[in-house]
């Protein structure tokens, strides 16, 4: 009896897998990327097959494109290089735009997050710009600084330095105080204490805003070529077709704006997890 018993216990460990050492599938392990793709595919393939089946009106199809339609008419853009210089200037100004947003609102939202004083000076002038639309600067900045690059970029910048700045003044306000002034008991001054804890700290904070930066990027690139501030540019492109009502080169001027602004945001994502990989992916819940 005891012998069985015994040999009941030495036998069960084996048949049990170790926790912990189970192999992801393919699906588990690139689930996130599958599914959205997919939802992409399934949408592009309704929007390709609706109007092979239902009959759309002359005055439907004049405003209606497919994705095959959108695909041929990137491909002509590219075929023909006409779409290479505009391209340029839109993919620039905003680039130097956000680099030039990034430059200004993390310094400020770390001194106006850690200054009580400066905060209060600075506040009133933050909401106010932020909250008023960036269309209204357009007219001032196109007269001080004429039409072409400088008044993109300019657009560009102060549509994406207030979502970034207000993130980072939240994210060190937020900081864990117990942190800061253990290191400031050790005898750390305000860079190190910056530097080691308000902004590891606001990392989260920091990585929305500048993906709500993003966005605002290229809708300064939308606003300003759309209205005047360039003779050239993506957007430049997508109001010439609009007028002729070329449907098929207004979306393919989305799908480049898409990308654009997918590629960054993948960027961003990257750049996040390199610099949280000291945050524990899993909280234990007891």
């Amino acid at each position: 009896m005891n012998d069985s018993s015994n040999v009941a216990v030495a036998v069960a460990p084996a048949d049990v897998a170790p926790a912990g050492i189970t192999r992801k599938t393919f699906f588990e392990a690139n689930e996130s990327s599958i599914l959205g793709m997919g939802f992409i595919a399934a949408v592009l393939a309704i929007w390709e097959v609706v109007p092979r089946i239902f009959t759309l009106s002359k005055a439907t199809q004049l405003f209606f494109a497919t994705p095959s339609q959108v695909m041929g008419a990137l491909y002509d853009l590219f075929a023909t290089g006409e779409i290479w210089p505009a391209l340029e200037f839109s993919a620039t100004a905003f680039t130097v735009g956000l680099l030039l947003s990034i430059a200004v609102a993390l310094p400020v939202g770390v001194v106006l997050g850690r200054s009580t004083s400066m905060n209060a000076m600075f506040d009133p002038f933050v909401t106010a710009f932020n909250a008023t639309p960036r269309l209204v600067f357009l007219p001032i900045v196109l007269i001080w600084f004429g039409i072409g690059m400088n008044t993109v970029v300019i657009i560009v910048f102060i549509g994406a330095v207030f979502p970034l700045l207000i993130n980072t003044y939240e994210g060190v306000k937020n900081a864990d105080k117990l942190l800061i002034n253990v290191v400031r008991s050790f005898g750390a001054r305000e860079w190190k204490i910056n530097t080691l804890v308000v902004l590891p700290n606001s990392m989260p904070y920091i990585i929305a805003g500048l993906r709500l930066a993003i966005g605002r990027a290229i809708l300064g690139i939308v606003v300003a070529e759309f209205f005047g501030g360039t003779t050239t540019g993506v957007g430049v492109i997508m109001v010439n077709a609009s007028g002729k009502y070329q449907v098929d080169l207004v979306f393919a001027g989305l799908v480049l704006f898409m990308a654009i602004s997918l590629v960054m945001t993948s960027a961003v994502r990257v750049l996040e997890q390199r610099l949280s990989r000291w945050r524990p992916e899993k909280v234990k819940n007891f």
